[in-house]
């Protein structure tokens, strides 16, 4: 399953949600700050600032979300590069005024972090780099490079050097650190709505196939009589029709059309599950529902049972779709990695039903046992790897869903590889990768009916 079956957006794409709108109120909100800081500075504390070049830095601000305001609609969405070029405007026209107003020894320095952090949550990894570089730059400069500071009546108020130095020092660590620390949460928060976006789809096209094979199960189950009646109403025609040939021989049509119907119904609800028959099943039945797609690719899978010797019967468990799609996606994992053989165990107790899978392979990577189940993970793939498994992405997308959906079920899951030792006494060597699969009893085996009691007639889906 890869981003592009899913419909995924890459962070590119993602930086094309942005509404021109949203930065113009940011800009004008600047706008204002800027005003009133330079207002403050000179009224209030008398400071001798280059007030021209200063409106002027704030009016090309000012003109430019005026086009932007007059020019385009108001529901216009920025692309990457526009987006681009807007922070790397505010960027440089900040640092403009800064310049003019003491450089580091202006306390407004540290807001050159404002439009990096935009950056970082907002742009791609390219843009980010691009605009934290810039940023730099524009730092350093200013720490050597700047009209100072003059009050009316008194010396230039600059800072001592090691401050200077400081400051500089504390601006360059943050402009990293919050552009890593941003971006990364952003990036998570991306990747988890992603994920969660592809589990729902997942879900989806699972429930609408349940149905689809509903639908079709109880038609064959409820056009079973009239289909028996046709056929037998037909076949008495034939018998009194024998002195009119043409007469007889469209009875025979008729017949023959009704057993193609039957057979027609009859293999469209193979995989078919009636509303009310089939929304439980034996556990047993699930997995081999869930296997039956991977049952073709050249590993074996062997399902096996470990029944609680108090209660050796085989629970009956609701067949939700979440719990095959999330038991079929994790019997995907293993038949991919498999060398040769897949175990599907299936233990149950008074208190719990548990699904065990089990492989051959060379099991999970150590490092990353702990992370399964997080979405979109990646790691690099050798061309080994690759030739051997040409149709697996390794973002780690499958797994998620699998969790998710059984989780949803109630469901709690655990990764482990397997050992020597843990295989002693088995048939095979089940030392690949282990996933198991805990339900509590009460969340999927559904109580018994009173005896003598029937399921009733077939309800619509939505009942």
């Amino acid at each position: 399953m890869s981003e592009e079956d899913l419909g995924l957006l890459d962070e590119d794409q993602r930086g094309n949600f942005i509404r021109l709108r949203t930065m113009i109120v940011l800009r004008w909100v600047a706008i204002g700050g800027q005003l009133i800081a330079i207002s403050v500075a000179r009224q209030l504390y008398g400071l001798q600032l280059e007030l021209g070049l200063c409106y002027l830095a704030v009016g090309v601000s000012v003109a430019g979300n005026l086009v932007a305001m007059f020019v385009f609609p108001e529901n216009k969405r920025l692309s990457e590069t526009e987006n681009t070029l807007m922070v790397m405007f505010d960027l440089l026209q900040l640092s403009f005024l800064l310049f003019l107003t003491g450089g580091l020894n202006n306390p407004f320095s540290m807001l050159v972090l404002a439009p990096v952090t935009v950056s970082a949550t907002v742009l791609s990894l390219r843009s980010t780099i691009l605009l934290n570089a810039t940023a730099f730059v524009l730092v350093t400069l200013m720490a050597f490079m700047h009209i100072p500071l003059r009050p009316a009546d008194g010396p230039v108020l600059e800072l001592p050097q090691i401050f200077i130095f400081g400051e500089w020092v504390a601006i360059s660590i943050a402009l990293v650190f919050i552009s890593v620390y941003a971006r990364r949460v952003t990036t998570e928060m991306n990747a988890m709505s992603d994920a969660l976006i592809a589990t729902q789809m997942a879900l989806g096209r699972a429930q609408k196939l349940n149905d689809l094979g509903g639908v079709v199960a109880a038609a064959a189950h409820e056009l079973g009589t009239p289909l028996a009646t046709i056929k037998l109403t037909s076949a008495e025609l034939i018998e009194d029709l024998d002195d009119r040939p043409d007469s007889q021989e469209d009875a025979r049509l008729i017949r023959d059309q009704a057993d193609r119907c039957r057979d027609i119904l009859r293999s469209m609800g193979r995989a078919g599950k009636d509303d009310l028959h089939m929304r439980q099943a034996p556990l047993t039945e699930v997995i081999r529902e869930a296997a039956e797609p991977h049952e073709d690719r050249g590993k074996t899978i062997g399902i096996e049972t470990r029944p609680d010797p108090q209660d050796p019967a085989v629970p009956q468990i609701l067949r939700r779709p979440e719990i095959i799609h999330g038991l079929r996606n994790l019997i995907q994992n293993a038949v991919d990695f498999a060398s040769s053989e897949v175990w599907v165990e299936a233990l149950w107790d008074g208190d719990n039903v548990t699904v065990r899978i089990l492989d051959d392979g060379a099991g999970f990577p150590s490092h990353l046992i702990g992370r399964l189940g997080d979405p979109l993970m990646r790691r690099r793939r050798s061309d080994a790897d690759r030739r051997a498994r040409p149709e697996y992405e390794g973002m780690g997308l499958g797994l998620f869903i699998a969790k998710t959906l059984l989780e949803r079920s109630g469901a709690e899951l655990s990764f482990a590889n397997g050992s020597a030792s843990a295989s002693e006494g088995r048939s095979g060597a089940r030392t690949g990768a282990i996933v198991e699969v805990v339900w509590p009893r009460d969340s999927i085996v559904p109580p018994a009916s009173p005896i003598g009691i029937g399921i009733g007639e077939n309800r619509p889906f939505d009942a």
